[in-house]
């Protein structure tokens, strides 16, 4: 830690993989005050070394790794780290948040923020150990899966206890969705930032640090993370998500009726018990495991004792993991799954994208625009998971129709036809909720600014209103109904509170899906650990304007690739086709409920009605004009 700095570590360490320069400077101060830390320095980072003009897997695009003030301290959760770039998969901001122990060992070593640029001539991969930072030789790990190359790197440095984030076969190949993956099966994943790390020849970064951090109140924080925990472990959500993580929602979404199936063509699964968190539990999870300082410990190692998958191991996985690469699919055989979500992370691959490729070749195969790939041996028939198994290898290898695949499924439908029924927003699919049945879900993935995606502003007091319904008054003002889900009025406002405090922590280096995030913990806890750490006396109404303008950066940075009011449209599967079956069966949006939807959400935003651009005003107001006026010198004419 740089001395006067409680909290942030105070550097940001600088790579050009071209000329090999490696410089350490200081962190802006006024920089961590607008931004925090993490992703929303790293959205401030990115906006000011691209442009339009930038291709994603060329040298000039940045790859930037950050962590928040709090990532690595005593706060519970604080194990998360993010990854920024313009993404391959998209054109636009691209952003991926991670777990496990990789960022708070970057904290550890004395850096707040990594910024590669330029390309190696050869694979390289970047060693950091406290100040000692040198690029290695990585000829001899170009082609190694994300398991090979841990194990072989920390051999090499004789650092058993040293954190590896690393690409594999994917992200090599520059496969538009490939992931960076730490600790054997924590992801870096969407958006493909493995492919920008793959087109610079870098194929890992190791760190071990030693320097420590320090908070600027240390018996106030303690009372203040005790406090946390304590309400954590109080939140009746906790014994759910400590004992079945993620996967509890497969249940929930099968009886609510937005279960996606077979490439969102119905909303329930007849197959969706064997796929049940609790069928995992006793099948085959072998013992918990949680991320750095976690309380919650969702995650799951598991085994496959018997039948053709026998042998398996894995961390996880996620319920979107289990819903891509199962139901989405037709595929009910969680044995499958789980070694397909054990290739998805050997061979570095982001599990969603992955999952809604093969679900979109799928019905492509059910419709006869893709009759078998060319080999002859996949029939992309639903539910045949040995194809989902090989087609995860074809991708990752770019071979036959998987070369095609790996494009991404807006791209492969634009090549083979299809487009129709590639249920994205912005060219990034979308994740496992059906959201004809959830109208502030429906709203979130569409005005996401890395495209269909469910993590920028996932709305939890949505989906659980009645466990939550004095909280979503007390915080956000709004008085729910018993079908609250599927209405359309106060999704506006609450779906722009949901996105402020989501950068927020993103920002501060918390995990925000087990216990943390907008749930037991609320922005005045944020407030309090934040205050205690770094000594900054803020308030949470000055938290949730950081969390407004960090939401308001990424905007324009989309807007200067051209996104406009056209693209915060749902698809078209979900705006013209109804619910096939289940509780929700009849549903779809209604064009001009959404679009009246949408004109709200614009005005408490302060974007233009006519072309979702952010106005003057509400950028003088977040300090933001100068880049209002980049982006209008790059050719956008502003309102």
């Amino acid at each position: 830690m740089d001395k006067g700095w409680y909290g942030w570590a105070g550097r940001i360490l600088r790579v050009n993989l071209t000329t090999k320069e490696i410089i350490t400077e200081p962190l802006d101060r006024g920089l961590a005050r607008a931004y925090l830390g993490q992703s929303g320095i790293n959205a401030r980072l990115l906006f000011d070394l691209t442009g339009p003009d930038v291709d994603p897997l060329s040298p000039d695009n940045p790859l930037i790794f950050g962590v928040g003030p709090l990532t690595g301290s005593l706060a519970p959760c604080s194990g998360r780290f993010t990854v920024t770039s313009k993404s391959p998969l998209t054109g636009i901001f691209g952003d991926s948040n991670c777990g496990g122990h990789w960022g708070p060992e970057l904290k550890n070593a004395g850096y707040d923020h990594i910024v590669i640029t330029g390309k190696a001539e050869h694979p390289v991969y970047l060693w950091i150990n406290d100040d000692r930072v040198e690029l290695r030789d990585a000829c001899h790990l170009w082609g190694k899966t994300t398991w090979e190359t841990d194990d072989l790197i920390k051999t090499q440095l004789a650092q058993p206890t040293a954190q590896v984030a690393c690409i594999g076969p994917a992200g090599e190949n520059l496969v538009r969705f490939a992931a960076i993956i730490c600790n054997l099966a924590r992801a870096a994943a969407r958006t493909g930032v493995g492919a920008v790390m793959g087109s610079k020849n870098l194929k890992a970064i190791a760190v071990k640090g030693n320097r420590g951090m320090a908070v600027a109140e240390p018996e106030k924080f303690w009372e203040v993370v005790q406090q946390s925990v304590k309400d954590i472990q109080n939140d009746p959500l906790y014994e759910v998500a400590s004992t079945f993580g993620t996967t509890a929602i497969t249940g929930l979404a099968q009886m609510l009726g937005f279960l996606p199936t077979r490439n969102f063509q119905a909303s329930v699964f007849e197959e969706a018990e064997n796929l049940r968190g609790e069928v995992l539990l006793q099948k085959h999870v072998t013992k918990h495991k949680g991320c750095f300082n976690c309380p919650v410990s969702c995650s799951r190692f598991y085994k496959v004792e018997e039948g053709e998958y026998a042998g398996t191991l894995g961390e996880g996985p996620e319920y979107e993991s289990i819903t891509a690469l199962g139901s989405k699919c037709g595929n009910g055989d969680l044995p499958s799954i789980l070694h397909a979500n054990t290739l998805c992370n050997r061979l570095g691959l982001d599990t969603i994208s992955t999952g809604n490729v093969i679900a979109w070749a799928m019905e492509a195969y059910q419709r006869g625009i893709i009759k078998t790939d060319d080999d002859g041996v996949n029939k992309f028939e639903w539910g045949n998971h040995n194809a989902v198994v090989e087609t995860i290898y074809k991708i990752a290898l770019r071979q036959g129709l998987g070369d095609i695949l790996a494009e991404g499924a807006l791209r492969a439908a634009r090549k083979l036809g299809g487009e129709d029924f590639v249920v994205h927003s912005k060219g990034m699919d979308y994740p496992a909720v059906d959201v004809r049945g959830t109208k502030g879900m429906a709203l979130s993935f569409a005005v996401s600014p890395r495209g269909g995606d469910h993590l920028k502003g996932l709305p939890l007091y949505e989906v659980a209103p009645e466990i939550y319904q004095k909280d979503i008054k007390e915080e956000v003002g709004i008085d729910i109904t018993p079908a609250y889900w599927a209405e359309y009025e106060t999704k506006a406002r609450l779906m722009s509170w949901h996105e402020n405090w989501h950068c927020v922590v993103d920002s501060l280096g918390l995990c925000k899906l087990e216990g943390i995030a907008i749930k037991p913990l609320k922005p005045r806890h944020f407030q309090q650990l934040l205050k205690a750490a770094t000594g900054w006396d803020i308030t949470v109404e000055e938290l949730e304007k950081i969390g407004d303008r960090i939401w308001n950066l990424e905007r324009l940075f989309g807007v200067r690739e051209g996104i406009r009011r056209q693209d915060d449209l749902p698809p078209h599967r979900l705006y013209n086709e109804p619910v096939a079956n289940g509780p929700s069966v009849g549903e779809k949006l209604d064009h001009e409920k959404f679009e009246g939807m949408l004109d709200e959400y614009y005005d408490l935003r302060g974007w233009d009605r006519e072309t979702g651009i952010p106005l003057r005003g509400k950028m003088l107001e977040l300090g933001l004009e100068k880049d209002l006026d980049a982006v209008a010198g790059s050719g956008t004419v502003v309102p």
